[in-house]
């Protein structure tokens, strides 16, 4: 099929999605719209929406890992970011094409319509951006071909209930326009991500992103004086040289018996923290890490004075999650079979491209993700003092502490690539 490529472009501080013009004709999909009745109780579906989205952060992190690109490489990605360009999707898919991304995306169609997922949505963003740190920020853009009039209906819930910024371009202009989506997404992103469209198809009509950037200054800085040369143990035969941060302080740290890991919990100065979770066996955490483990740690750590050791490091990744996507459920978008009525009746589209890039750099002072985060913890006590050292595989998220909002989820396995 002669689809045209469109990025969808997510960064750990950005999600695109691309949608163009389907060249063939389409089979006869299921016309059935998705009932939207606004639900009663809008907080009840904040509170859908929020655990739905935190599955499926899990299910996509896992799906990421067994992809046969990722194997051996640093995994970092935004979870939020991803969910919220493909629920600003879903406002336009209808039949089975929404059945799908409802499904994938973890939404019970039972409890949840889609306007009761805008507007959850609209509370979670508005809730992400209204804090009183100016660290965090959060939000979604459409860029429009001049000559393609998606449904006004489907613009105006955008704005509404996903805060969308809306331009017009000329995809026939493909370089031009890129520039112009880079131009927006590297401003959104302070920098961090500065190409997040790397090419597009002159029958792109379309372009859907979501960005997410934070920046949090640790609670407790590590001191510059205590940052040595090191090793980071990537597997029984590989060592590489890394600059390690070393802090002997009170943290709140928990040992999972069942998943054999040890957690840290590194609080930034604001109701956001970085955990550290550091596994005897990488394959055992990363397969059974689900939300509830997190609450359950949150819960139960326990302050102690622990000798703690770091990994400074800057990472970027990039994903197209076409494939894993697909992998999820979510495959009519992808092809001839898309039912993107919701956006427009007048021309048949289909997604080409669901591409996701994320940053994360950690240093004495703090982090800056523009992506998700995955790091592991371990234990030791050759002292008193109880020694963590992070010299070996581990993951990372970055959480809101009170809603347990999964900001950016990844796996570190060597720093220095």
């Amino acid at each position: 099929m002669m689809m045209m490529r469109a990025a969808v472009g997510l960064w750990v501080l950005s999600a695109v999605i691309c949608v163009g013009r389907g060249h063939h004709h389409l089979g006869h999909d299921d016309d059935q719209t998705v009932q939207d009745t606004v639900g009663d109780g809008s907080a009840n579906s904040v509170s859908l929406v929020n655990e739905a989205n935190k599955e499926f952060s899990f299910r996509l992190y896992r799906q990421l890992a067994a992809d046969a690109d990722s194997q051996g490489k640093n995994i970092f990605f935004s979870p939020a970011s991803v969910s919220a360009a493909l629920a600003a999707l879903s406002v336009g898919a209808q039949g089975e094409t929404h059945r799908q991304l409802f499904s994938g995306l973890g939404f019970n169609s039972s409890l949840l319509t889609q306007t009761d997922v805008d507007q959850a949505f609209q509370t979670l963003l508005q809730r992400a951006n209204n804090t009183s740190q100016m660290d965090a920020s959060e939000g979604t853009a459409v860029f429009v071909d001049d000559d393609f009039k998606p449904k006004p209906e489907f613009l105006q819930t955008l704005k509404q209930s996903y805060f969308a910024d809306g331009f017009n371009v000329d995809f026939n202009k493909s370089t031009e326009s890129a520039d112009t989506i880079n131009k927006y997404v590297k401003e959104k992103t302070n920098g961090k991500i500065d190409k997040l469209v790397e090419g597009l198809d002159q029958s792109t009509v379309m372009y859907l992103i979501s960005y997410i950037y934070y920046k949090g200054k640790w609670e407790t800085p590590f001191d510059h004086e205590f940052t040595k040369q090191d090793d980071f143990n990537v597997d029984e035969n590989t060592k590489v040289p890394v600059t390690m941060m070393n802090m002997e302080e009170r943290f709140h740290t928990y040992h999972d018996h069942v998943l054999n890991t040890t957690v840290l919990q590194l609080p930034f100065n604001s109701s956001y923290s970085m955990l550290l979770m550091l596994p005897d066996v990488m394959a055992t955490l990363e397969n059974r890490i689900c939300p509830n483990h997190v609450t359950k740690w949150l819960k139960w750590m326990k302050s102690r004075t622990t000798d703690v050791y770091i990994p400074k490091f800057s990472i970027k990744t990039s994903y197209n999650l076409n494939d894993v996507l697909t992998e999820m459920g979510m495959t009519d978008m992808f092809g001839d079979r898309a039912n993107l009525r919701g956006i427009s009746e007048e021309q048949r589209l289909a997604v080409s491209d669901v591409v996701h890039k994320a940053t994360l750099d950690v240093d004495e002072t703090g982090a800056t993700a523009a992506a998700a985060t995955g790091i592991g913890i371990t234990l030791m006590s050759f002292r008193h003092v109880p020694v963590l050292k992070f010299n070996r595989p581990f993951m990372v998220l970055i959480i809101e502490r009170h809603t347990e909002k999964i900001l950016f989820l990844g796996k570190i396995i060597n720093p220095t690539i």
